[in-house]
């Protein structure tokens, strides 16, 4: 990657900009892909006068990070050398991500016994109360002492030459924002909240949560979950910054009536979509992952539920436990309507629904396990005869004096026959296929669901339900799948979100040339009514769910759905092609110019 030459301001200072998250080489959830996958974009531009903090964890930071050893008078050089002679544990080093950008790590261990302290500061100096915080909070506040020291260092080591931008993601990393602005720190700050912390649970919670936003509390609402703390620290970054910014206008609205703050500027999400390119490979690929999404589907159903695998669609929908606020509710009602009117129309197709998220189990189901298990030695028994037929073939076909097909069936030994026989009769069952591939710890609101729904994998059901509580990688025993090999191996993605500040899940979708389906409450969804007319020809559909009710929604949802179903494998093939063509609209090369507005109007403020 070519890397530009310094920045410089019309004054010939040099700007640097550093990005600040809790997520910067630690993946915990969206923020995470949102900074990585940026990160060569903000190379190219930047070169290396970009840099990122973050929290230094060891069991993280051992895969993605390489420490530099050599600390000269470089920029970082001297505040590092400092902090590190006050006591304070810090890490510099390179991530090792596309980009490779420098990174430098606090260890926040390192000042645990200044938390007390620091939650008083934070108290008697802008009036944030933390009784009774969680750990994470604890750990968010000392990030937050850590990041303060390291800007006030290197402001006062360079401010005089050079215009720092300081980008901090979200209130896990914006307990320093107060103490900088009270302190009068010489640097420009933009802050992005990606979902507000008080929405979230509001929305989870609260029935037509968009119709009421005006009506609520912020503090009132922000004790009774209490999430007190965290609500304070996001108000105070979003009003104390040069910038206040979020990821669409469906969060906006948020933000203005829980933050007390208009953003200033929107800064939609994108991805590295040269990492996902197939370079018009992605029908190859779809059929060779869906290929193994067809082993898994034989080992779980077809013990007592056979279906023409010729004839079957692969939906998912993604994403952590939120069961309305993912659309996990209007998901299920809606394929419960599939199922009838598949059944009414007497459709020759057969559904299966992935629903993949992370929730507490004890193990993989061990009837699961031993079902895929059983049916990988039916396989390999099959590879047995085969191998037997094919040689046996070729000599009697060899040495006929006809011109007919000898019998096949001659040329099986007993043993392999009595084998396959006996491991069929082992494997076949009339139990109903499981809809949880795991012993959940406890019943959750996709079980109650499928049960109150019927939705349990009867054998006249066209719609079959896979609930598979846990991430998807590679080494899963069930898949052996990546996440993303997964997802290619699908049909179509099913995210229709109550509250979905952004949306990852269908983008990244998009990105491997597949189908989905998204609502207008999503930042996504939203974006792509604004910047696309014709978005459904591009294999994007979009729920209604800011103006119809959940039965309404559902019902608009089984339409799409069944639509869907109703397609040709032309047209599904078409579609795919279509999806995959629109993917560059979405990479961070044409995304960044939205970051880059965010970074000159601060510095402008800041002067």
């Amino acid at each position: 990657m070519e890397i530009q030459n310094p920045i410089k301001s019309s004054a010939n200072k040099q700007k640097v900009l550093i990005e600040i998250a809790w997520e910067t080489c630690n993946q915990v959830g969206g923020i995470y892909t949102v900074i990585r996958t940026k990160v060569p974009s903000m190379v190219e531009k930047w070169g290396d006068n970009y840099f990122l903090l973050g929290p230094y964890f060891p069991q993280t930071a051992s895969a993605e990070f390489e420490p530099i050893q050599d600390l000269d008078d470089s920029f970082l050089g001297k505040t590092i050398q400092k902090m590190r002679a006050a006591g304070l544990g810090v890490h510099y080093g390179y991530w090792l991500i596309t980009g490779k950008p420098k990174i430098v790590l606090f260890d926040l261990s390192s000042i645990t016994d200044k938390l007390n302290v620091l939650k008083r500061r934070l108290w008697e100096k802008h009036q944030v109360s933390t009784i009774n915080v969680e750990d994470i909070v604890n750990q968010t506040i000392l990030f937050g002492e850590m990041i303060r020291v390291f800007l006030t260092e290197i402001s006062q080591e360079h401010a005089n030459k050079t215009e720092i931008v300081a980008h901090i993601h979200e209130w896990m990393a914006a307990t320093c924002l107060p103490d900088l602005k009270a302190d009068g720190v010489k640097i420009s700050t933009v802050f992005t909240t990606h979902a507000t912390m008080l929405g979230r649970y509001l929305a989870g919670n609260v029935p037509n949560f968009y119709d009421k936003l005006h009506t609520f509390n912020w503090l009132d609402e922000a004790r009774n979950y209490g999430i007190e703390t965290q609500a304070t620290i996001e108000r105070l970054a979003a009003n104390l910054c040069n910038v206040m910014t979020t990821v669409s206008d469906v969060t906006a609205r948020e933000c203005e009536f829980l933050l007390g703050k208009v953003p200033d500027l929107i800064l939609p999400n994108g991805l590295n979509i040269t990492r996902f390119s197939a370079m018009h490979e992605h029908q190859n690929l779809h059929t060779k992952f869906k290929d193994r999404i067809n082993e898994f589907v034989m080992g779980h159903f077809f013990q007592s539920q056979p279906f023409d695998l010729e004839k079957t669609l692969y939906f998912f929908t993604s994403g952590r436990y939120e069961f309305s606020n993912k659309g996990y509710d209007i998901t299920l009602e809606a394929l419960a309507r599939l199922n009838y009117k598949m059944k009414q129309a007497k459709i020759d197709k057969t559904v299966v629904m992935f629903f993949i998220t992370k929730q507490p189990f004890h193990s993989i189901d061990p009837e699961v396990l031993q079902s895929r298990a059983v049916m990988d030695e039916i396989h390999e028994t099959c590879n047995s005869i085969e191998k037997q037929i094919g040689e046996k073939l070729f000599q009697a076909s060899a040495s006929a004096t006809d011109l007919k097909t000898p019998d096949l069936n001659e040329f099986i030994d007993e043993y392999w026959r009595l084998r396959l026989r006996r491991t069929i009769q082992t494997w076949k069952t009339n139990k109903r296929p499981k809809v949880v591939t795991h012993l959940l710890k406890q019943e959750d609101g996709i079980t109650d669901y499928t049960r109150k729904a019927n939705l349990m994998n009867n054998p006249e059901d066209k719609v079959k339900i896979v609930y598979h509580p846990d991430f998807i990688v590679s080494t899963n025993p069930l898949f052996g799948l990546d996440y993303g090999q997964f997802v290619r191996g699908c049909n179509l993605g099913v995210f229709p979100s109550y509250y979905e500040p952004w949306g990852y899940t269908p983008l990244e979708c998009i990105a491997r040339g597949v189908p989905t389906i998204t609502s207008d409450l999503s930042g996504f969804g939203d974006y792509m009514m604004q910047i696309m007319r014709d978005y459904e020809q591009w294999g994007v559909m979009v729920v209604n769910r800011s103006s119809q009710d959940f039965h309404k929604a559902a019902e608009q949802l089984s339409e799409m759905l069944l639509k869907f179903v109703k397609q040709s494998l032309r047209e599904r093939i078409t579609q795919r092609n279509r999806v995959e063509s629109i993917s560059e609209t979405f990479d961070w090369s044409n995304l960044r110019s939205y970051y880059d507005t965010a970074h000159d109007l601060a510095l402008k403020r800041k002067k």
